[in-house]
């Protein structure tokens, strides 16, 4: 019998774990209600699953559902500092196994990884030999950084060479060219292989999406994608719902400061925007917005916050997130304007959003640790800012990320996307999709009963009246919710 293959902080925390994820099974209706319709199936039978998402509590039950649904997993974080380690151990050892014979999945993750040893984690993601195969036939994403790294390695392949970085790349994207150039001279079609065997990619988040999108528009999309974030019980759910718990979370654990009375500034007013906002404005904060979009700062206004530009007010801010999923929303100008000992947190995806490789060259700045994932960074002009995990996401930096419930709709989204495109390929050609209406209505409904839910029913007379089925769907593609 091959020996599993791992990488993570501590085996010996398998068993703490394991009882967390007994916890987040009771808390995740809907992943618990396709095991029980689909175990006895097992349609992802010969599924091979490489999995780049936070390796935390809740997804240690996304991925022994798909397990126990038939498929094979290997698995790394999207997030330098997003694991749980007792969720990787638990998962590793496996519900049947133990610490010395661990009988669970690959899992190459731990919390405080360095960029280096991230990339070589979601290399390992990729590395099915031990199994006898190419590679995978499925991603599991969040973010994007799994398929990013497939159409790279395509795409240096047959340009015959990986470039030198310039001057402009990051210090990450310059591991990413490392990695695939030590990739390239060991098997110079490694990566060519492998996307020819991908049947597709169910991507998690915003951010992810977008790169999705990107590559579908410039007609250089390798393999079919659904866009699970799009699904409405991702984005209004996880993304906003999420958010509420989790920001305020972080915060607490990372400073225990008290928001009530305090200045914020949350840069964006999408579902996550909407959902820090909220959160923020319960706990007493007086809460400022930033929008670049007309409808969503016009929703802020009607909501009741102000909506302002941050170079108008960083001299007031106490507490500044940002959840955009853009680059440079916050700049070394702003962070040097901000109030002293201003807190600065990310909730969008990437350490970007925040201008952190200006922040460390930044002429006369000193980095303090207080404590792990919050530093206080002194400025030349006598202020400082503490910057929680480092720029990235401090909801799973700072905490362990949105609760159980509100992971078991996304989720849930996740494994029946995954169904979707292994037993159903032919309808999806090489593109960018979103889940059917139905699919997202099942979702939902697998959820009410949990929180006592009772739905009223149409009658016939009035779903032919409103032209719909009485068992649904009850919404047109584009209504919004």
């Amino acid at each position: 019998m091959t020996e599993l293959e791992y990488r993570v902080a501590d085996l010996s925390l398998a068993e703490a774990g394991r009882h967390q994820l007994r916890l987040a099974e009771n808390e995740m209706p809907g992943l618990m209600a396709l095991r029980e319709e689909f175990g006895a199936a097992q349609p992802l039978k010969g599924a091979r699953i490489a999995g780049s998402l936070h390796m935390t509590v809740q997804t240690a039950v996304l991925i022994e559902t798909l397990v126990a649904l038939g498929a094979q997993v290997r698995w790394a974080s999207c997030n330098i500092f997003s694991t749980q380690d007792e969720a990787a151990a638990a998962v590793v050892v496996g519900p049947g196994g133990t610490v010395d014979a661990p009988a669970g999945v690959p899992v190459f993750a731990w919390k405080g990884e360095t960029l280096d040893e991230y990339w070589a984690c979601t290399d390992r993601i990729f590395d099915w030999s031990s199994a006898g195969f190419d590679g995978p036939n499925l991603i599991l994403d969040d973010g994007g950084d799994a398929t990013l790294l497939v159409h790279k390695g395509v795409e240096f392949e047959k340009a015959g060479a990986v470039p030198e970085p310039t001057e402009t790349d990051s210090h990450e994207y310059t591991i990413i060219l490392d990695l695939l150039r030590a990739s390239l001279a060991v098997a110079p079609d490694r990566w060519t292989r492998l996307a020819a065997g991908l049947i597709g990619v169910t991507e998690e988040t915003t951010t992810g999406v977008h790169r999705l999108y990107e590559l579908a528009a410039a007609g250089e999309l390798l393999f079919p994608a659904i866009n699970v974030n799009d699904s409405v019980t991702k984005s209004k759910f996880d993304n906003k719902y999420g958010i509420r718990h989790s920001l305020p979370d972080g915060l607490n654990r990372a400073t225990d400061v008290l928001m009530g009375g305090k200045v914020a500034f949350v840069c964006g007013y999408g579902d996550v925007g909407k959902g820090a906002a909220e959160a923020l404005r319960g706990q007493g904060a007086r809460v400022i917005v930033s929008e670049v979009d007309p409808i969503c700062a016009l929703q802020a206004a009607m909501d009741g916050f102000q909506v302002a530009r941050l170079l108008d007010v960083d001299g007031e801010v106490d507490i500044l997130v940002t959840g955009t999923g853009n680059r440079d929303v916050v700049t070394t100008e702003h962070l040097q304007a901000l109030k002293h000992l201003a807190i600065v947190a990310n909730v969008g995806h990437f350490d970007n959003e925040i201008d952190m490789a200006g922040l460390e060259a930044l002429d006369g700045v000193e980095k303090v640790e207080i404590k792990p994932q919050v530093h206080e960074w002194r400025m030349p002009n006598g202020r400082s800012v503490l910057v929680l995990s480092e720029g990235r996401l401090m909801n799973l930096g700072n905490a362990t990320g949105h609760p159980s419930f509100v992971m078991s709709a996304s989720f849930t989204n996740q494994v029946l996307a995954q169904l979707e495109l292994y037993t159903n390929i032919a309808a999806y050609p090489t593109g960018v999709y979103v889940l059917p209406k139905a699919l997202d209505e099942k979702v939902a409904r697998l959820h009410l009963d949990a929180l006592g839910v009772q739905l009223t029913t149409l009658t016939d007379e009035q779903a032919a009246y409103i032209g719909v089925p009485v068992k649904g769907p009850y919404k047109l593609e584009h209504y919004r919710y």
